[in-house]
């Protein structure tokens, strides 16, 4: 006996008679036909729409092929297929991708990002075929810094862009910039930040200490500034007298911390664990200790972009949310963080960028911490949010006079459109409460009532109003 037999009676894939589905008079007739039928269907382009859709779906749930080969064979097509729709809106995803309710204005789109893991629905939805399901050509644009994308977006050099949160607020204000009308579609990351400090600091935890630090932060209308801000002066430190904070590139902070030019900052992953990676600092909090849920960056795009191309921004909208879908999903982080890291994306260790996303990270004190919630990728626009951010521009002086902080957050954030786009794809986030879009939080355990924002800012000590 031996499995040498030339008609492999001991094969799993074999058949003693005629083929495996019993219609044809051999397995070489059933092939022909099998691949036949495929090339036809490959003929039809709503076939071939949604099955492209499925295979991109499959593809980001399985990125080596032969691991996605060990699990059909280990639980059956059947029983694999069950599973999969039970983790993927597919049918969802399918149905938007033929969606024929209006033509793409524009297909061919140019996005900015700056590469940190903010920035992951957006990016990963170009590797996984999101975009592409959606009948788009996106072709993304790495960025060296905010001030370039708020330039960019300005003179229509980019379609969309990957922003900090409070940019499509202050860029509609004249903030630092012409005027000009830029609205929030969805919200990139929640969390996801940290505190980082230069390892000579370990033993000087305590920021009533901290006079005369200089602090790095990424842009000066960033939730970063706006965090730190308030952080140092819940201690008693006015940010504006007792420290500096100097605007400095995420890509540069890890430099600047590894020559001494800076005693710490305030910035994204995944460079508070590269200066861990690094051994040149430490994590002394996670910005979800500040405020647990805060946003930091957004996805927005200009008014003008969204009245010329109302089909393309849906499209967009759309392949964005499935993105973020995804990416909350804590299965699918060590996957992402594989699709991501690599040197046209973030271009970092893959070790670094998991450890940000998975919350399983080495803090740069000889601990290694487990906090499922240091990132995450909720993609409403909550009215509050804006709210809050537009207190925080006032709080510092960033804007005189009176504000209508409320009026201003509904027409920048476009949370009504966020809840239609949700709803289409299946979405829970949809029915989130509240309704009115004026979610209350509390920042450092002081609560945030978004109806009360003038009460809000009146009640801080540390101020330039």
């Amino acid at each position: 006996m031996s499995d040498d037999n030339f008609y492999r009676p001991y094969g799993t894939d074999s058949t003693l008679s005629g083929c495996t589905c019993g219609q044809h008079a051999s397995q070489q007739a059933h092939d022909a036909g099998a691949e036949s039928a495929r090339m036809a269907r490959g003929q039809d382009a709503e076939a071939l729409s949604r099955d492209f859709v499925e295979a991109a779906a499959i593809r980001a749930l399985f990125p080596n092929d032969n691991t996605r080969r060990r699990f059909l064979k280990a639980v059956g097509i059947g029983a694999a297929m069950a599973a999969i729709n039970s983790l993927l809106p597919i049918q969802a995803m399918q149905a938007m991708a033929e969606d024929k309710s209006g033509a793409l204005e524009k297909k061919n789109l140019k996005i900015g990002f700056i590469p940190i893991n903010c920035a992951t629905p957006l990016i990963m939805a170009d590797p996984l075929g999101l975009y592409k399901a959606q009948g788009l050509n996106v072709t993304l644009q790495k960025t060296a810094g905010w001030a370039l994308v708020r330039d960019n977006m300005l003179n229509g050099e980019l379609d969309a862009s990957h922003f900090l949160a409070p940019m499509p607020l202050t860029i509609s204000l004249g903030l630092g910039s012409n005027a000009q009308p830029m609205r929030v579609a969805s919200i990139q990351n929640t969390n996801g930040q940290a505190i980082t400090l230069a390892l000579k600091h370990k033993d000087n935890r305590d920021p009533r200490n901290w006079k005369g630090f200089k602090f790095a932060i990424p842009f000066e209308f960033s939730m970063h500034n706006f965090l730190l801000r308030y952080y140092l002066a819940e201690h008693g430190l006015d940010p504006d007298r007792d420290v500096q904070l100097r605007v400095t590139p995420p890509a540069e902070m890890i430099a600047n911390l590894r020559a001494g030019n800076i005693d710490g900052f305030l910035g994204p992953d995944p460079f508070n664990q590269r200066a861990v990676y690094d051994e040149i600092g430490f994590i002394h909090i996670l910005s979800k200790e500040i405020w647990d849920g805060h946003p930091c960056c957004s996805f927005g795009t200009s008014q003008k972009f969204i009245e010329e191309n109302p089909n393309t921004f849906a499209a967009l909208y759309r392949a964005i949310l499935n993105a973020a879908a995804m990416a909350r999903d804590p299965a699918n982080r060590t996957m992402i963080a594989q699709t991501i890291s690599t040197p046209n994306y973030l271009n970092q260790p893959e070790i670094v960028i998991r450890q940000g996303l998975t919350g399983r990270f080495a803090d740069g004190l000889g601990v290694v911490q487990d906090d499922p919630r240091r990132s995450d990728f909720d993609p409403m626009p909550w009215y509050s949010m804006a709210t809050w951010m537009l207190t925080q521009l006032k709080r510092w002086g960033y804007i005189k006079g009176d504000m209508d902080f409320n009026g201003i957050a509904e027409q920048v954030f476009l949370m009504t459109d966020a809840r239609r786009q949700m709803h289409e794809l299946d979405m829970r986030e949809a029915t989130a409460e509240p309704l009115s879009g004026y979610k209350s939080f509390s920042v450092m355990g002081r609560p945030f009532d978004p109806t009360q924002a003038k009460a809000y800012l009146d009640g801080f000590a540390i101020k330039r109003v």
